[in-house]
């Protein structure tokens, strides 16, 4: 007697009652379907942009297809025209030996322009202002101005010429393997400010005791960086690579822009990206043969990426 009394004075108190097997249900499938509903927007897009177009070159990849028709059902024979193609061994070189130049320069050198400037004091901010000032810049604005200072006529061999350094104007801009180091160039120092972002987050979170017990060890700032930043920042480092191999083995805007679009260097400017921009654009396009090239060149990216993966979980292994 006493205890339904007690339960029932806990009811009218307002106690917690236990919830139906319905009303559990929908609060479990409320909890299942909002996430989706929050990336509905982004998903619809990513489908719509990404999935969509990569499904539809996959498909024109093994047709004959070109801009006016719709071509038939070919099998491998783009990929047969493509190794016997010289312009595409030309892309494929052009744009591996970019990949293997910057990627480096762009491991190493926001990471040493990252440690300089951390411990710049109170002008840290105006560095990493100045630094970053590139990255926000369109790469057709950037390309302009490098293409007017390395011009025959420009800042450069101005500069050149007025130091006595050579007695006739560099050709930066019509030489073909020039033409692809000033475009590396202008692609590096384009990306320095937005890894050197990348590594002041690392760099933060490195503990700073460290680089007081280097310091209690005599080390100097060579070793401190070599000993104590480099592998604070390892896991970053893997991640830059990653992404500068990327956009290096993408590059199209810097050359492309460099060059005027023209291709007038016997097409050894070419990279990957600007012969696929060739042969699948205007009124004679083979969008078929455009789409082959864009398949092998998703491949090497896909192996390139997941081979730094491979490298990346072998060395945290102990």
């Amino acid at each position: 007697m006493t205890l339904s009394a007690d339960r029932g004075v806990s009811l009218r108190r307002g106690g917690a009652r236990p919830p139906r097997r319905s009303e559990a249900g929908l609060a479990t499938h409320r909890w299942f379907v909002t996430p989706w509903l929050f990336l509905l927007p982004a998903l619809t897009v990513i489908v719509l942009m990404v999935i969509v177009p990569f499904v539809n070159t996959l498909g024109l990849a093994f047709t004959d297809s070109t801009l006016l028709r719709e071509g038939e059902f070919v099998g491998l024979d783009n990929f047969r025209r493509m190794f016997d193609d010289e312009r595409f061994t030309t892309a494929l070189l052009n744009s591996t030996l970019y990949t293997v130049c910057v990627v480096p320069c762009m491991m190493i050198l926001p990471l040493i322009l990252a440690a300089l400037v951390s411990g710049a004091g109170r002008l840290a901010g105006f560095f990493r202002t100045t630094m970053y000032l590139p990255v926000v810049m369109s790469s057709v604005v950037v390309g302009l101005i490098w293409t007017n200072m390395l011009d025959k006529r420009g800042l450069v061999n101005e500069l050149f010429g007025t130091l006595h350094m050579v007695a006739e104007p560099v050709p930066f801009l019509s030489d073909r393997w020039l033409l692809l180091f000033s475009a590396m160039f202008v692609t590096v120092w384009t990306g320095l400010g937005y890894y050197m972002v990348i590594y002041l987050a690392a760099l933060a979170n490195i503990d700073r005791s460290l680089y007081d017990a280097a310091a209690v060890d005599g080390a100097g700032v060579v070793r401190t960086f070599l000993n104590v930043t480099v592998p604070g920042v390892r896991s970053t480092m893997a991640l830059i690579s990653v992404l500068s191999s990327v956009a290096a083995f993408r590059v199209f805007g810097e050359v492309y822009v460099l060059t005027g679009g023209t291709g007038g260097i016997g097409g050894g400017d070419l990279t990957m990206t600007m012969l696929i921009q060739r042969e699948g654009t205007g009124l004679q396009a083979r969008t078929g043969y455009a789409g082959a090239i864009s398949l092998f060149m998703f491949v090497i990216l896909g192996g390139l990426l997941l081979a730094q993966l491979a490298m990346q979980r072998k060395q945290r292994t102990p």
